[in-house]
């Protein structure tokens, strides 16, 4: 906040040069330079410092300040650079002129911000006549004087001119309603002896002295205050007003009494009457503003006796309402837009907030006084209907004398123009009176029915579903309400309370009937357990009040309330809010709580944190082939089995779909948050029982613990990378996170996104690596091999995207493409070889394009629209698919794509441990040895020979992949194998490359 030192400061400083400027003749336009730009700086230093409502008015008195340093500075310049620069005077008297409607429009700013608007005309003419006396005298004895004086040069003649147009304003701010600040008073002071020391011809040390006080004034903590609406209503008969007002009128006669005695003064006689004449006009328009007002205050008057009359014939709160909006448009010129809002207070059970009560405390030490605010600082209910005003009137409606309740009784609102509420202000708050006492006068007939009618309260206490009874000093209920008896299925008149509720709340109970009977503030609405004669457990809301003092009553009164039901379906939602519907576990609301608070206390007791990520492998596909019944069957399962592979103080949660997630807290080694993912595993290995039959939950777990990170989000992010990781080297499995793999799961994750883009998109081509007879080395077939068109990184080969493919689902429109574009080349192939030389195509497909649901049909559709017979087409799965007995759908497709015509290859074949008697149970026609078996058939031969001979017995076609020399060739041929391919024979080609390479005189090795 500013303090008063700078300003101290400056003044000294002040004094130091004035001091200097009496002593040393020839340094005074330094001086006043000096003076005047370190009174600017102060300026500009003080408004950023206080940081006002309103700067444009401090700043244009920085600029003024400034200009007169300047311009007298310029003026005073020595005579050899007058007598070099003849210009120099003339610029330095017209910035010194400039500087005068510079500080009289920072004054017509402060004015303006002062009033809060223009409609203040009576104080703008009480300045008007105040400045024409002023003028009057000004011109009287100083400027007409000079004008006659050959000696007295042009500025100083207009220098008193530009004085009275500043004081003028001066005075204009003077008048304004309400107390002037210190601010005020020291700008008044610097204009005051700026106007004496021009009028004497001293200008120096006027501007000396406007220069310190200006600063002063900007550098003083009320400085704020300058710009800031006045709240004080006008005073039309105030008497330093009507003072003044009768001393400037005095001017003009005593000016024209004096002239007469002054002979030689007789010929500006006609200047002072046509002055006085103006100020009596001015007299008028004042004493015609004041007649105005009258007027005013009479309509209101009568304004107010109407509502008095309507208020006291008003029945209820609507009535009263009614009677306050229309008093408010009347009291209020028919233009003017304004909104009424009338709050009532009303009673309670919950505590008011702490705004609230600190509001209506000020309310209450208030009284009727209204206040001008800020609509926005209001109560929110009443803020938005005001919302188009941006002040409010707010009168508090307080009875001291009340009888009885709160001494509030409301707050009526007033919504309107600035100008227009402070008019209304002292209107409002004999309203708000009125308005209070009818209020009052309601709710005093209004008990005084309730209390005449006996009957109503009788009804009311034998029907109330809540229990009423009056205790006595011994805790004995003296009194109890017939509702007592549905409640306890007894009348428990003349037993001890406490024997009525549960003996584990029986302790509790005392208490609080000790506190309430010692006046202590007890919370309300307190639940106890009771037990009725039935045996049954019920829970009681209580509320206690001790009205011993009350000679109707005399003793505790504690009202109850069963909320058994209402209390257990709370109890329910509450659960239901923070718990998964289907599996009871954690959701994510709950999980992200308990982690929080685990992260807390792990700062504090340096303990290990640990996040496990759990995600169901292929959970798609049970849904899509079982249905979603048996989905939730699984996932059920899969929950008990991970919440049981947990300590008490772990936490499980689903997330969503077949997400979960696990909480570890309380550990100190972080392998316990491995051995608890090594459980989650096991537990999950065994068989799930269905209604449809068995399944193997397949789990990835991804782990974090807070050795890794100590951020909430943070510890999710990881564990969320890591459970990817675990995806990406074979599914069922965890995978903890590690700093180092980071990028490289960036990469994996980028690689996914882009891939993404690509399928969209369309960006890949497929090359066609042919497949021989080994004995003459002719292409009897083509497989098609997919490449992905980069735009980046050129073509990219399968090895580098095809697991990210099958692990997005990306490889089913993928694999639709291939096959589709695959038959369209093999059609075309077809119309250009002659008849007989028209190879087949092998397309490689997915496991997960089996698995969804009308691949036999899009298969079907897709050799219909080009044309391609069955037998050109052959289909390759992967070996591991041998060995899963419950692929049972998979292998009924296979067969009858088999049937249709289609050949059905195992590719690969010895890489997954499978054995070959699989072959005899399965629809299969080919058998695709791997390229790792042929590399080593040099120098170990049985194995593949064993395959040829037995694929041979079961009557299967051999072909050998990754054939690469001659000497692998030959020996497959002494084999037997008929079939291979490999970079011995031809590199994958483009579709129109494997025609030229078709159409050559010999492809024979």
């Amino acid at each position: 906040m500013p303090t008063r030192w700078p300003a101290a400061l400056f003044g000294a400083w002040i004094g130091i040069l004035a001091v200097v400027y009496s002593l040393a003749t020839e340094l005074r336009g330094w001086l006043v330079l000096a003076g005047g730009l370190s009174a600017a700086a102060a300026v500009l230093s003080g408004t950023y410092r206080a940081q006002p409502d309103d700067r444009r008015p401090w700043w244009l008195l920085a600029g003024a300040t400034g200009l007169c340093a300047l311009g007298a500075a310029i003026g005073n310049a020595p005579s050899f650079l007058t007598n070099w620069l003849p210009w120099l005077e003339p610029v330095g008297t017209g910035l010194l002129l400039a500087s005068y409607p510079l500080l009289a429009a920072a004054l017509a700013v402060f004015t303006r911000r002062r009033t809060g608007s223009a409609r203040d005309v009576p104080g703008l003419l009480d300045a008007a006549i105040v400045t024409s006396g002023a003028a009057l005298l000004v011109w009287t004895f100083v400027i007409g004087p000079r004008m006659s004086d050959l000696t007295v040069g042009g500025l100083e003649q207009l220098l008193p001119v530009a004085d009275l147009l500043c004081l003028g304003l001066l005075i204009r701010l003077a008048v304004v309603p309400g107390r002037l600040v210190a601010s005020g008073y020291w700008l008044g002071a610097g204009t005051g002896a700026m106007l004496i020391a021009d009028v004497v011809r001293t200008s120096a040390y006027g501007q000396m002295a406007l220069f310190a006080t200006a600063a002063m004034a900007a550098l003083i903590p009320s400085m704020a205050e300058l710009t800031r609406p006045s709240v004080a209503a006008a005073s039309e008969t105030g008497r330093g007003r009507l003072a003044l007002l009768a001393v400037a009128a005095l001017v003009a006669p005593s000016v024209l009494m004096a002239k007469l005695i002054q002979d030689s003064q007789v010929a500006g006689l006609f200047l002072v009457a046509v002055l006085s004449l103006l100020m009596l006009m001015l007299v008028l328009g004042r004493m015609a503003g004041i007649m105005t007002s009258h007027r005013q205050a009479m309509t209101r008057e009568r304004a107010l006796r109407e509502a008095s009359a309507a208020l006291v014939s008003a029945a209820d709160a609507e009535a009263v309402g009614l009677a306050v909006r229309t008093t408010v448009a009347q009291l209020l010129p028919g233009d003017v837009p304004h909104g009424v809002v009338l709050a009532i207070s009303i009673a309670q059970v919950e505590p008011p907030s702490p705004e609230a009560a600190a509001q209506a405390a000020v309310d209450r030490a208030t009284g009727t006084a209204a206040r001008l605010v800020q609509t926005r600082d209001v109560d929110w209910a009443v803020a938005v209907r005001l919302t188009q005003f941006a002040e409010t009137l707010r009168c508090p409606m307080v009875l001291q004398d009340r009888p009885h309740g709160d001494s509030l009784v409301g707050v009526l609102h007033v919504g309107a123009p600035g100008w227009a509420l402070r008019e209304l202000q002292r209107s409002v708050e004999v309203l708000a009176g009125q308005v209070a006492l009818a209020l009052e006068r309601i709710a005093l007939n209004h008990e005084v029915n309730q209390r005449n009618s006996e009957t109503y309260f009788r009804t009311l206490i034998q029907n109330t579903a809540d229990v009423i009874t009056i205790l006595d000093a011994d805790d004995r209920i003296r009194y109890a309400s017939p509702s007592a008896l549905g409640v306890f299925g007894a009348d428990p008149t003349g037993v001890r309370l406490p024997d009525v509720i549960h003996q584990g709340d029986r302790d509790r109970l005392v208490d609080v009937l000790n506190a309430v009977r010692g006046g202590d503030s007890v919370a309300q609405q307190l639940d106890f357990r009771a037990i009725n004669v039935r045996g049954t457990e019920l829970l009681l809301e209580l509320h206690c009040r001790d009205l011993r003092e009350d000679r109707s009553v005399a003793g505790v009164v504690i009202t109850m309330r069963d909320v058994t039901e209402p209390r257990k379906l709370q109890q329910e939602l509450m659960h239901q809010a923070f718990h998964d519907a289907m599996t009871g576990l954690a959701n994510r609301v709950l999980f992200h709580d308990r982690l929080k608070h685990a992260l807390a206390r792990s700062a504090r007791d340096g303990s290990v944190v640990g996040v496990l990520f759990i995600d169901l492998d292929d959970f798609k596909i049970v849904n899509d082939t079982l249905g979603h019944a048996i989905g939730d069957q699984l996932l059920i399962e899969v929950a008990n089995r991970i919440a049981g592979s947990l300590r008490a103080d772990d936490t499980a949660a689903r997330l969503g779909g077949d997400e979960f997630a696990a909480l570890i807290e309380n550990v100190n080694d972080p392998l316990a948050v491995e051995d608890t993912a090594t459980r989650i595993l096991t537990a999950l290995a065994s068989p799930i029982d269905t209604d449809a039959k068995p399944l193997y939950a397949m789990t990835s777990i991804g782990i974090t613990t807070t050795l890794e990170a100590t951020d909430g989000d943070e510890l999710l992010r990881q564990a969320d990378l890591a459970l990817y990781v675990a995806k990406g080297a074979g599914k069922n499995q965890w995978r903890r996170y590690q700093r180092h793999l980071h990028a490289e799961m960036v990469e994996r994750l980028e690689l996914r996104s882009a891939l993404d883009h690509a399928v969209n998109e369309g960006h890949f081509l497929l090359h066609y690596q042919p497949i021989v007879d080994l004995t003459n080395g002719y292409a009897v077939g083509f497989e098609a091999l997919v490449r992905w068109a980069h735009p980046n990184r050129g073509v990219v080969t399968p090895d580098q995207f095809i697991e990210v493919a099958e692990e997005s689902g990306l490889i089913v429109p993928m694999g639709r493409w291939v096959l589709e574009e695959a038959l369209r080349t093999v059609s075309e192939w077809r119309r250009i070889l002659p008849p007989g030389r028209a190879p087949y195509v092998s397309v490689n497909v997915s496991v997960r394009q089996f698995r969804e649901a009308g691949f036999v049909d899009q298969v079907r559709t897709a050799l219909h629209h080009t044309g391609v017979p069955p037998e050109s087409l052959m289909l390759e799965i992967t070996e591991t698919l041998l060995m899963k007995d419950d692929e049972q759908r998979i292998w009924a497709d296979l067969s009858t794509l088999r049937e249709m015509g289609i050949r059905i290859a195992i590719d690969d074949f010895g890489t997954g441990y499978s054995s070959l008697g699989y072959l005899r149970q399965r629809p299969i026609d080919i058998v695709k040895i791997d390229k790792t078996f042929i590399d080593d058939m040099v120098t170990s031969p049985q194995l593949v020979g064993g395959i040829v001979s037995l694929a041979r017995s079961l009557q299967l076609v051999v072909v050998a992949e990754g054939i690469e020399d001659l000497a692998h060739r030959d020996l497959l041929v002494q084999m037997g194998c008929p079939l291979g391919q490999g970079f011995l024979f031809s590199s994958p080609l483009g579709p129109t490359e494997v025609l030229a390479w078709m159409t050559s005189s010999s492809v024979a090795v």
